[in-house]
C-alpha cells in the first residue's frame, strides 16, 4: 500500500463546515502505516469542533476501503494560530463579498412566509450547484434554525474572533437562534441589532459564496435600513401574499428601497393559491393578483407565485426542506423563481 493512495483517499474527506477536503486545508499532519494499521493525525481549527466525530467516521470509512488496510486510528490535535490564519485570513478580510450576490429578502408585515421562502430559495440555489450562505437577520424573531432543522446545533467559534457557520443541505447558516437558548428573550434596541448583523457579515467565515441570502425582519425598521445603507452589494426581494393589506405594507418597503437607491430584483407572491385534493382546481383563498400589481407599482419584475401547500407547513415545522427535490412540483416552482433571480443578478 502506497502513502499516495492514502492521501488520495483523504482528499475525499471534507470538513463539513469549511466545505474543503482535509488535504486542501492542510489538516493532515502525519500518516503512518505498519502491518495494515494506518494512523492519521489531523489538526482541527478547534478541538470543540462539533463535526469531529463525523470527520473521524469519514476518514475510517475511506481508508478501510483501501486494499491491505486492516485498522484505522485517527488522532486529533489543534492547528497553530498561523495555520488557522492561513485558512481564515484576518477577520477584517472575511467580509469580502465582491464576487457574491447578496440577496436581502424582506416583507412589509409578518406572517407572509418570508423566512420559509428564504430558506427554500437558499436550498434550491444550492441544489442548482451554487455556493450559498444564509443569514437569519431577524435577530429578535429568528426562525431559520427551526425551518432548516438545526435548532439543536450550536455555532463554532475559533479563537474568539472567527465564527464558523452551520452547514445544512449545502447551505452555510448563521442565526442568533444557534447562539442563545431556545426560550431566551433578547431585549435589544436598534444599534445593538445592527452591531450583531455586522458581526454576522464580518466575523463569520463564509468562504467563497455565489449567493448570500439575508432573511430580514418584517417592516421598514433598523435592520432593513442598515442593509440598504451599509451593504451596497445587496439586492432586494420582496415577499408578499395576494392580500390587499399585505401588498400595501410591502409597498412601503419597496418605496424605502427606492429612496436609498437599493436595487429591487422583484416581487414573490407566497400562498398564492390552494389546489384542492378532490377537484384538482386552484382556489385563491386570499385573493389574487396583488403580488403582480405590487411589482407593476414598483416598476420591478414579478418573479412568480408560490402555492399554499400543507407539505410546506409540515416541512417548516419539522425542519425538512421540501425543495430538496428539484423535480417535485414545488421544487420546480422554486427553481423557476431562482432561475429568474440568477438571470437578473
Amino acid at each position: 500500500m502506497d502513502k499516495k493512495d492514502i492521501i488520495e483517499a483523504l482528499k475525499k474527506v471534507y470538513d463539513p463546515e469549511l466545505n474543503k477536503n482535509l488535504i486542501e486545508l492542510n489538516m493532515v499532519k502525519n500518516i503512518s502505516e505498519k502491518n495494515g494499521k494506518v494512523k492519521v493525525e489531523v489538526a482541527l481549527t478547534t478541538m470543540a469542533c462539533p463535526m469531529k466525530n463525523t470527520m473521524k467516521d469519514d476518514i475510517v470509512n475511506e481508508l478501510s476501503s483501501l486494499d491491505g488496510v486492516k485498522e484505522v486510528e485517527v488522532e486529533f490535535g489543534e492547528m497553530t494560530d498561523i495555520e488557522k490564519q492561513s485558512i481564515f485570513g484576518k477577520p477584517e478580510s472575511l467580509n469580502n463579498f465582491q464576487n457574491t450576490t447578496v440577496l436581502a429578502i424582506g416583507s412589509g408585515k409578518g406572517g407572509v412566509g418570508k423566512s420559509t421562502v428564504t430558506a427554500n430559495l437558499a436550498v434550491t440555489l444550492s441544489n442548482m450547484g451554487y455556493n450559498v450562505g444564509l443569514i437569519d437577520a431577524d435577530i429578535l424573531g429568528y426562525s431559520i434554525p427551526q425551518i432548516m432543522g438545526i435548532k439543536e446545533e450550536k455555532i463554532t467559534v475559533v479563537d474568539e474572533s472567527i465564527i464558523i457557520p452551520i452547514s445544512v443541505e449545502g447551505v452555510k447558516v448563521m442565526s442568533m437562534g444557534n447562539l442563545v437558548g431556545e426560550d431566551e428573550a433578547l431585549v435589544w434596541r436598534g444599534p445593538v441589532l445592527s452591531g450583531v448583523l455586522n458581526q454576522f457579515l464580518t466575523e463569520v467565515y463564509w468562504g467563497d459564496l455565489d449567493y448570500l441570502l439575508l432573511d430580514l425582519p418584517p417592516g421598514t425598521g433598523d435592520i432593513p435600513l442598515s442593509i440598504m445603507q451599509e451593504v451596497k452589494e445587496a439586492k432586494f426581494l420582496i415577499v408578499t401574499t395576494p392580500q390587499v393589506t399585505a401588498k400595501g405594507v410591502a409597498k412601503r418597503l419597496g418605496i424605502m428601497a427606492k429612496k436609498t437607491n437599493t436595487e429591487i430584483l422583484g416581487v414573490i407572491e407566497n400562498m398564492s393559491y390552494f389546489i384542492c385534493d378532490n377537484c384538482d382546481e386552484k382556489h385563491y383563498i386570499f385573493g389574487s393578483g396583488e403580488g403582480e400589481a405590487l411589482s407593476k407599482e414598483l416598476e420591478v419584475d414579478f418573479l412568480g407565485e408560490i402555492p399554499l401547500l400543507k407539505e410546506i407547513r409540515i416541512g417548516s415545522d419539522k425542519g425538512v426542506l421540501i425543495t430538496k427535490d428539484l423535480n417535485s412540483e414545488i421544487g420546480q416552482v422554486y427553481k423557476q423563481i431562482s432561475e429568474k433571480i440568477i438571470k437578473k443578478s
